[in-house]
């Protein structure tokens, strides 16, 4: 979760910032990226950034179409209600009378991303704040104080030795 679409509302100064970072990612690490063999997806709003930022990342997304390694999905001016919307408006336009839910993930910007089976929450916040509110439904949470820059590798292995001793029912 990169960017939310909230975050738009922040001083100009600060998504000024932020979008350097960004522009910084998609134009200087993701040749390592694609080398390393990672896949990259941007999904979100994309019509809200720059013509300059909109090209890296469907360059992002082409360099590294073909790799089979983890996907990494950047999720940019995103936000779960927004999503949901933007599929609704996507299958109205197809004049569908009947959908799926199939059908309807589908027209998500997250199609083809599979739903995740664990999120984690790093700096002490206790919400998903619409992260993936279609596709987190089943998905296992975990809440941390640490904040982003400071979380370890063992805090994240002891968060996997703990996923692994839950039960996943997936609703039944």
């Amino acid at each position: 979760y990169a960017f939310s679409t909230e975050n738009w509302s922040r001083t100009k100064e600060e998504v000024g910032y932020l979008m350097g970072l960004l522009h910084l990612l998609l134009s200087r690490d993701v040749t390592r990226i694609a080398k390393e063999g990672y896949r990259i997806r941007c999904i979100g709003e994309r019509g809200r950034f720059s013509p300059d930022l909109q090209k890296l990342m469907n360059g992002a997304e082409e360099l590294t179409a073909k790799n089979t390694g983890t996907m990494l999905v950047l999720a940019l001016s995103y936000g779960g209600r927004a999503e949901i919307l933007a599929g609704v408006r996507k299958i109205l336009c197809g004049k569908k009378t009947e959908i799926t839910e199939t059908d309807f993930s589908s027209s998500l910007w997250s199609a083809g991303i599979p739903d995740p089976d664990m999120i984690i929450r790093p700096g002490g916040e206790k919400r998903l704040s619409g992260f993936l509110t279609w596709g987190s439904v089943y998905s296992e949470l975990f809440f941390t104080d640490t904040k982003w820059p400071d979380f370890s590798l063992e805090e994240f292995q002891a968060m996997l030795a703990e996923f692994g001793t839950r039960e996943r029912r997936i609703g039944k």
